[in-house]
């Protein structure tokens, strides 16, 4: 005979799923984004006018406007896009990308190496232990090359800032030359058969991590996966992106319209040197630059120049190039800088001439 509480506990609805409450969590908070979005620009509008009593067509209330509408806009944004890159990238990881790239002949490794350098997950302090098991394991060091240059300037953050400053055209551009960057370097380098000047040691180097088995997530760890890059980037990051704007408002409000245009613009034939000149030893990531270059845009510089100048902070950064040092000979750090930044130089000068 079956007891009351038994009956009871059997009669009572079952509990919802992991995976179903995650899904209501999840529409939920697309609904409140949604509407936080919408709700934006009126809302800087009153802050600046209404509450602060400041005059947009004053040069502090213009940077107040700016600031105030800029920042939430750009971090609900990069939240959007981190979440969605975040998925994404549970698919895959650097032990399923040297995987894939092994062994390919470096036309299709040097493509494929760019693409997923944008999806897998990277940062200054890994380039070295992925440089190494790259090249231990086979993949050809242009295709290596080619994945260390997509990596760091074609990643979500980049992305995901110029299309809310700049929207989806500018985003779109920004992609397809970094990754032409990207694939164009490890051709080159490839075809040089620079394998010598890696520093010796590298190569006696033992593979680590194969052989061993590699579970498939489930959907709901996906989704986790988005939950924690949005924790671990946007929490990074923010900052900077706060910084940048704010840098950015002073810009906008202070800065007289056209001033730029004098040494950033495309009449200037010696602004795209100097911008990547200027560009490659400073230390910045992508939440730190693109707010200052589309404030300096706005103010009479050029494309192909501000664009060549962010593509020199972020990927030719001085702390990745240092740390590079312990795997490459100066030799082929030079071969590396002047491949790039030769083309970042042509992007520059090409969008300077047909945008």
């Amino acid at each position: 005979m079956t007891s009351a509480p038994a009956q009871a506990a059997a009669s009572a609805p079952a509990a919802p799923s992991g995976a179903l409450r995650q899904a209501t969590a999840l529409t939920a908070g697309l609904a409140v984004w949604g509407l936080a979005y919408w709700r934006l620009a009126s809302a800087a509008d009153w802050l600046t006018t209404s509450l602060l009593g400041l005059s947009p067509s004053k040069p502090l209330g213009a940077a107040v406007a700016f600031f105030l509408y800029e920042v939430p806009k750009v971090l609900l944004l990069l939240t959007l896009v981190v979440f969605g890159v975040g998925i994404v990238r549970s698919f895959f990881n650097p032990e399923r990308t040297r995987r894939v790239l092994a062994g390919r002949r470096e036309s299709v490794g040097s493509v494929l190496a760019a693409l997923l350098g944008v999806v897998t997950p990277f940062c200054s302090c890994s380039a070295v232990p992925l440089f190494i098991g790259f090249v231990t394991t086979g993949v050809p060091l242009g295709v290596t090359f080619s994945f260390l240059v997509s990596a760091p300037m074609v990643n979500e953050v980049a992305l995901a800032l110029l299309f809310a400053l700049f929207g989806w055209e500018v985003a779109v551009l920004y992609a397809g030359t970094g990754l032409a960057i990207a694939i164009g370097a490890g051709l080159v380098i490839g075809r040089l058969r620079l394998e010598g000047w890696v520093e010796p040691w590298v190569y006696e180097v033992k593979p680590a991590g194969e052989g061993l088995p590699e579970e498939s997530p489930r959907r709901t760890d996906r989704i986790t996966a988005g939950r924690e890059a949005v924790r671990e980037i946007v929490a990074k990051v923010w900052p900077y992106v706060v910084a940048g704007i704010a840098v950015g408002a002073a810009v906008h409000g202070y800065v007289p319209r056209d001033f730029m245009a004098s040494f950033m613009g495309r009449e200037a034939w010696w602004s795209v040197p100097l911008a990547v000149l200027i560009g490659i030893p400073l230390y910045s990531n992508a939440a730190g630059i693109v707010p200052v270059v589309h404030a300096l845009l706005g103010k009479g510089a050029a494309l192909g120049t501000v664009l060549a100048f962010m593509m020199a902070v972020i990927g030719l950064s001085l702390p990745e190039t240092v740390i590079l040092r312990k795997v490459l000979t100066p030799r082929l750090i030079a071969v590396f800088v002047g491949v790039v930044g030769a083309g970042i130089l042509f992007v520059g000068y090409v969008f300077n001439l047909v945008l």
